[in-house]
């Protein structure tokens, strides 16, 4: 069984408490609130994940 790797994102430390995580799978990138992480993840695709951080950085 392959372990998933959670990794905060660079931004999280200058946003207080608002942090958020990432995990690299074969076919997809999934997204959590590293406060929450029981809480669930949000999987999207490899175009839909770079997508959501070309959106974000403007």
């Amino acid at each position: 069984m392959d372990l998933i790797t959670w990794r905060k994102a660079r931004q999280s430390g200058d946003q207080g408490d608002a942090c958020v995580e990432v995990a690299r799978f074969p076919e997809a990138v999934a997204v959590r609130d590293s406060k929450d992480p029981d809480a669930g993840h949000l999987t999207l695709t490899p175009d839909t994940f770079r997508a959501l951080l070309t959106d974000l950085r403007r």
